[in-house]
């Protein structure tokens, strides 16, 4: 067995990626990234240059939709609306996670079976 050098680096939102790093990134051909962009699955960033470039944010669903692509043999298609989801369910959970942070935390009673600890009578 073998081991693969991997590159590892922190993933920030403003970075950009061109469409060959997006394709090795997620183990797609480019010629299958560019059908994503068609069936606007994935939205390229406004370009001075006159290869599209993508926002790095876009990785992680384009890793999993990828792996789930080779998993379960799904068509291009497929994998756009996978896209889809898989972006509104990142954003659903921020917005949860941003809630949270803003209410505190109330742990509901825990109904114990059994007996139960005495209690002065009030009264």
């Amino acid at each position: 067995m073998t081991a693969h050098p991997v590159e590892v680096g922190w993933l920030d939102a403003r970075e950009t990626v061109t469409r060959i790093e997006l394709a090795q990134a997620c183990g797609m051909t480019e010629a299958e990234i560019a059908e994503l962009v068609e069936y606007g699955a994935l939205r390229a960033l406004p370009a001075t240059g006159a290869e599209p470039v993508f926002s790095a944010e876009c990785l992680p669903a384009m890793r999993r939709a990828g792996r789930l692509r080779r998993d379960f043999d799904l068509d291009l298609f497929a994998v756009a609306l996978l896209l889809e989801y898989l972006n509104r369910i990142d954003q659903l959970e921020r917005q949860v996670r941003s809630l949270q942070a803003h209410v505190p935390f109330h742990a509901p009673a825990v109904h114990r079976e059994g007996p139960q600890p005495w209690r002065e009578p009030h009264g």
